[in-house]
């Protein structure tokens, strides 16, 4: 059966059940009073009424969290999940749309909350093992902005990631790419048991001393990968995580604003970290950005264009 097969994925009373065993796997929960598997189902799909003699409030999976106040379908919410997180260079609102028969403007939102859902937070710092890290830093767009006789990448979009090598990716837009503005980034991100491996960038000079090692490749001199005695030191991981992002960025999105290049980034992070190499494979990946969808809000004037 292929996805778009699947019964979650058209029918709605389906969709409800494949989100419960999601959310609650131990029975409902109510939003209200917090009590576990104490309610009892209403005839309208989804709907429940808790059996609590001081609540008896009716809720559903949908509350508190990126669903409670829309008007979509869930079951089109759910195959809207799928389809972004299946897509290893993303998919475009206007697809979505095409996809779901949605208007392009509900499709566009569908993204910037399911984006929302994808955003991971509260991670240990990356190296704790004493793993390598990888950092490098990416531009992006906003070449109608340069200024006349401006070089370099001034003008253009920064993302910085950190990649622990086999490991999580975690992708910062920053409005300068200096060390005031890299350290508490790096500080807070990494493990100062951590390997770091950077290129020859002097930005990273002093920011190496927080953690137990740092080696670097010279780039300007066609240096990529060095075998030392204990490690591979190689910024390759992190500039493949680059690749993909922008190819994505180019031939999926076409134009990102600045005000939305985090999202993005976060999605590309959320599927490189629930990759297939790591042994996550499309439906497992769809459930984890759904249990990431409970306890985050996501208004159309917070993201509108």
């Amino acid at each position: 059966m292929s996805a778009s097969q699947e019964a979650h994925f058209h029918n709605e009373e389906a969709a409800f059940k494949y989100l419960e065993a999601i959310h609650w796997p131990h029975g409902p929960v109510c939003p209200h009073c917090g009590v576990v598997n104490h309610a009892y189902a209403l005839k309208q799909t989804g709907k429940y009424r808790c059996a609590e003699k001081l609540c008896r409030k009716n809720f559903s999976v949908r509350i508190g969290t990126i669903f409670e106040d829309s008007p979509i379908k869930l079951h089109k919410w759910l195959f809207a999940f799928y389809l972004m997180c299946a897509s290893k260079k993303g998919i475009s609102s206007h697809q979505i749309h095409r996809m779901l028969g949605v208007t392009y403007k509900t499709a566009w939102f569908m993204t910037h909350r399911i984006r929302l859902a994808m955003t991971e937070t509260g991670a240990a710092p990356l190296g704790g093992g004493g793993e390598p890290v990888e950092v490098d830093e990416a531009y992006w767009g906003n070449d109608g902005k340069q200024v006349p006789g401006q070089r370099g990448y001034k003008h253009k979009m920064k993302i910085v990631s950190l990649v622990e090598r086999e490991g999580e990716k975690r992708s910062f837009h920053v409005a300068n790419v200096t060390a005031a503005t890299l350290e508490p980034i790096m500080k807070k991100n990494i493990s100062e048991k951590a390997r770091l491996m950077t290129d020859e960038a002097s930005v990273y000079t002093n920011i190496g001393d927080n953690f137990a090692m740092h080696a670097t490749v010279n780039h300007s001199e066609g240096e990529y990968a060095v075998q030392t005695r204990t490690v591979l030191v190689t910024t390759n991981t992190v500039e493949s995580s680059f690749a993909l992002l922008k190819r994505g960025l180019h031939g999926t999105f076409h134009h990102v604003s600045e005000a939305h290049l985090q999202r993005y980034a976060n999605e590309f992070d959320f599927r490189w970290n629930n990759r297939i190499k790591l042994g996550v494979n499309d439906a497992q990946r769809t459930a984890n950005a759904l249990r990431g969808a409970e306890g985050k809000r996501l208004t159309y004037r917070e993201v509108a264009p």
